[in-house]
């Protein structure tokens, strides 16, 4: 008999609204009489609180009759549920004109996973789909403001990148601290278009110049970085002068008294992962004078292993920490230095990358040939 109905229910009831599945339900409950309840809810694999409800609407006409649900029924609109979580969300969005100007999100990229984990720690249980679904209706949308060729490929490329590999693991098996270093390209600051979008009223995008041609006597922003391969950190000199050797060993002596010293105190050597070329370049003097006054300085047996020609790219700090800057500061103008330090140091990843940035005002002139 249960067999006859669980094959009856799995055929008439997907063709059924919600009230209508009860009713008929709850009409098969009465014929079986007692236990009939308890049978057809094991039969149409649901609750028996479902079922009792069809019985209750046949017996006692409650069931309205143009409803699918009572009034009120269903789950409440999370608006409902969490009065205060638009006016959370738009703090987060438009910190400027609705909250704190400090907020955690005002200088890291406005993604909708970013903003539904900040509103979770608020205590506001929601997904990032559910904060897209808010901001659609409070009127947002998202609005802007590959290297692949290699150059001739060098014999001994492969053999290079094998012993690269090796020192590391040399290197971190010892306990000895491996950076990769290299400057970001250089910013132009002021209210020019940046690549990406963010999410902005619909029709209210950042106003950003017509051109993008910097004036005659624009600011610049020189980033320079030093990743931790085993800390997973990264240190970012933000200066306003040249990418020279000079600054690039000045951020290098900064980010060993500021992190790598107190990280690696029992340290003696130290492994530079870096590119071929630049202010860090294998043929560079200055470059090279700066590491030995810096090894001098400090007491490390300095190794210094430069990538082939062309494969930059595969640095270490390209993808794990200049990308995420990138992605950071995208439909962002970069206005002034405190906005790239600010936007770089706010840098994080789910695997637990945290960058420290700060701005270095010296002059680092080109060195003499």
């Amino acid at each position: 008999m249960d067999v006859a109905l669980a094959e009856k229910f799995d055929l008439l009831l997907p063709h059924l609204d919600e009230r209508r599945r009860r009713l008929v339900l709850g009409a098969d409950a009465r014929m079986l009489g007692h236990g009939g309840i308890r049978r057809v809810a094991r039969a149409a694999k649901v609750s028996e609180e479902t079922v009792s409800r069809g019985v209750a609407e046949l017996s006692g006409g409650s069931g309205p009759s143009d409803r699918v649900r009572r009034e009120g029924g269903g789950r409440r609109r999370l608006r409902e549920k969490y009065p205060g979580l638009v006016p959370a969300l738009l703090a987060l969005v438009e910190p400027d004109q609705r909250g704190d100007p400090e907020s955690p999100l005002l200088w890291t990229t406005k993604s909708t996973r970013k903003l539904a984990a900040e509103l979770s720690a608020q205590g506001f249980r929601v997904g990032s789909d559910t904060v897209a679904a808010l901001l659609k209706e409070e009127g947002f949308s998202l609005q802007g403001t590959s290297r692949t060729t290699e150059g001739v490929r060098h014999p001994d490329r492969d053999a290079q990148f094998h012993y690269i590999n090796g020192q590391i693991r040399e290197f971190t098996g010892s306990g000895d601290p491996v950076i990769s270093v290299d400057a970001k390209k250089k910013e132009v600051l002021g209210d020019y278009a940046v690549i990406g979008r963010e999410w902005h009223r619909s029709g209210e995008p950042v106003r950003v110049r017509a051109h993008d041609y910097p004036e005659k006597n624009a600011q610049k922003a020189v980033p320079y970085g030093v990743y931790d391969l085993s800390a997973d950190t990264g240190w970012v000199s933000v200066g306003c002068d040249g990418d020279t050797s000079a600054f690039a060993v000045a951020t290098l002596r900064r980010w060993w008294d500021g992190e790598g010293r107190h990280r690696y105190p029992h340290a003696r050597r130290l492994l530079i992962t870096a590119d071929a070329g630049g202010s860090n370049g294998y043929r560079v003097k200055a470059w090279k004078k700066e590491l030995a006054d810096f090894a001098l300085e400090t007491g490390l047996a300095v190794t210094v292993c430069h990538f082939p020609p062309g494969t930059s790219k595969w640095n270490k700090i390209e993808h794990r920490l200049f990308s995420r800057i990138s992605t950071n500061w995208r439909g962002r103008p970069l206005t002034s230095h405190e906005v790239v330090v600010n936007t770089i140091g706010a840098v994080t990843t789910s695997t637990g990358l945290t960058v420290h940035a700060e701005f270095d005002p010296g002059p680092y002139p080109t060195a003499p040939a």
